[in-house]
């Protein structure tokens, strides 16, 4: 059964489907390894194991994931009934309605759903480790963070307690887990997943519903089953040519891809074990036969960035926070809050709507600039998906909110651009450093280009087959 574990959601969808296991033994099997290994780890927050083994029957025998163990993030990926805390002691008691969209579809697909993953709160940081739930522990050292914001889907798939998770990403946070933690971690269009019925756009359209995987199949697969517009979206995503488990193995030509390992904004500390993981990628690609050369959108560089970014994610924070206080009947007060989160709404508070509007605009300029650069005939950019090295856990410290927000910074400094510019871009599993922890590098597509993300990505994988060790 170990060897069914280890098998990919795909391969394990057909060992299901050629009677090598039944949907009850894959599942029994997933708790029994999260049982096991959950207690140092700390990567769920919510099992609902005799539930979902209750379930098994009435899943269609035809459904392509049948049986397949999965587990939701704490956050987004609402599920009818369920706990919903978004790593928060606010959200105590509250279940999650209505249910997403994302879930029901996931449900069709046959996926069974074992639990939900630890968050920081309201996904508001780099690092797993919120006060309601404890730290998320890596599984390639204990030690280690496991990133943030989706870390205990990351450290679930990484450890080989599901084939895949759900996720999601409004800064960094599909990428930089699965950095961290050895995976795969595509984020997709802005709106190739829709985020209703509960809401129409996270963090002013930066957030996106994704997954953390082992392989780049598995990535494409989850995200066809879980991608579409629904009525009353607010708006949709470029229509792609086809299934992207389709786009896996197809040649993606020879393409004009630039690198860079220093920011160009100029104030990123630059690692080495960063700047050896994209060499190295560069090299990789240039002898798949690519055009690679040092470059990228000068627009990257500009200072305001940050500012106006963060602007625009504390507004969204107080946002959240002054509707679960709606929705609970009570204010949710300073010191119910982490002290992150209560400085974002304080922060806020001085933003009028004028500000936010005037910073949402500010991006909008800076999304056209981002965009003129892939228009004008480059079809990848390859940069790390983390800026700082892998890191502790109390790196980030709670109490000395000035530290915390620099390191930060530097950790997003590129990712949370294309969160901004609604653009597709994939972490994957290229690197370790000196101490064996994971160091993932980023391909960023233009808009809409998950097609070209995907063969790019098997690609490399072909070519470099992905090593997941903590799954053993």
């Amino acid at each position: 059964m170990d060897e069914v574990l280890r098998l990919d959601a795909v391969g394990q969808a057909q060992a299901v489907r050629d009677g090598l296991v039944s949907a009850r033994e894959l599942a029994e099997a997933a708790i029994a390894r999260i049982e096991a290994l959950d207690g140092e780890l700390n990567a769920l927050v919510h099992r609902r194991f005799e539930r979902a083994l209750a379930e098994l029957d009435a899943i269609p025998e035809d459904a392509p994931f049948r049986g397949v163990p999965t587990l939701l993030k704490d956050l987004g990926w609402r599920q009818t009934g369920e706990p919903y805390h978004a790593g928060s002691r606010v959200h105590d008691g509250l279940t999650a309605a209505p249910e997403g969209y994302g879930v029901a579809r996931l449900r069709e697909a046959g996926f069974v759903v074992l639990g939900r993953t630890n968050t920081p709160e309201f996904g508001s940081t780099i690092t797993t480790e919120p006060v309601a739930f404890g730290a998320t522990r890596n599984p390639y050292d204990p030690a280690y963070s496991a990133g943030g914001s989706s870390g205990g889907s990351a450290a679930a798939v990484a450890a080989g307690m599901v084939a895949l998770a759900t996720a999601s990403d409004g800064g960094g946070s599909i990428r930089i887990p699965a950095s961290l933690c050895g995976l795969v971690g595509l984020k997709p269009t802005r709106a190739r997943v829709s985020l209703g019925p509960a809401t129409g756009e996270g963090w002013s359209g930066f957030s996106c519903p994704g997954f953390v995987t082992r392989t780049v199949r598995d990535t494409a697969a989850a995200l066809d089953a879980v991608s579409g517009t629904y009525p009353g979206d607010p708006y949709g995503a470029p229509e792609l040519p086809g299934p992207l488990a389709g786009e896996v193995g197809r040649d993606p030509g020879r393409l004009r891809i630039r690198f860079l390992t220093t920011h160009p904004r100029g104030d990123v500390p630059e690692a080495p074990e960063l700047t050896q993981a994209v060499t190295r990628a560069a090299a990789l690609l240039e002898s798949l036969g690519h055009d690679v050369a040092p470059g990228g959108p000068e627009a990257l560089g500009d200072p305001e960035f940050s500012a106006h970014f963060g602007a625009i994610v504390a507004n969204n924070v107080a946002a959240q926070v002054a509707a679960l206080g709606r929705a609970r009947g009570k204010q949710v007060g300073p010191d119910e809050l982490e002290p992150r989160n209560a400085a974002m709404v304080a922060a806020a508070s001085g933003h009028s709507a004028a500000d936010h509007i005037l910073a949402t605009q500010w991006i909008d300029g800076f999304r056209r600039r981002m965009a003129a650069w892939w228009g004008a005939g480059h079809d990848l950019l390859l940069v790390p998906s983390l800026g700082v090295a892998p890191f502790p856990l109390g790196w980030i410290p709670p109490d000395d909110l000035s530290l915390a927000l620099g390191r930060t910074g530097h950790a997003v400094a590129y990712t949370s651009p294309f969160n901004a510019t609604g653009q597709p871009a994939v972490s994957l599993p290229l690197h370790r450093d000196a101490a064996g922890m994971p160091v993932g590098v980023q391909l960023v597509a233009a808009y809409g280009r998950e097609d070209l993300l995907v063969r790019v990505a098997a690609q490399i994988e072909e070519a470099t087959p992905f090593e997941h060790p903590a799954a053993r």
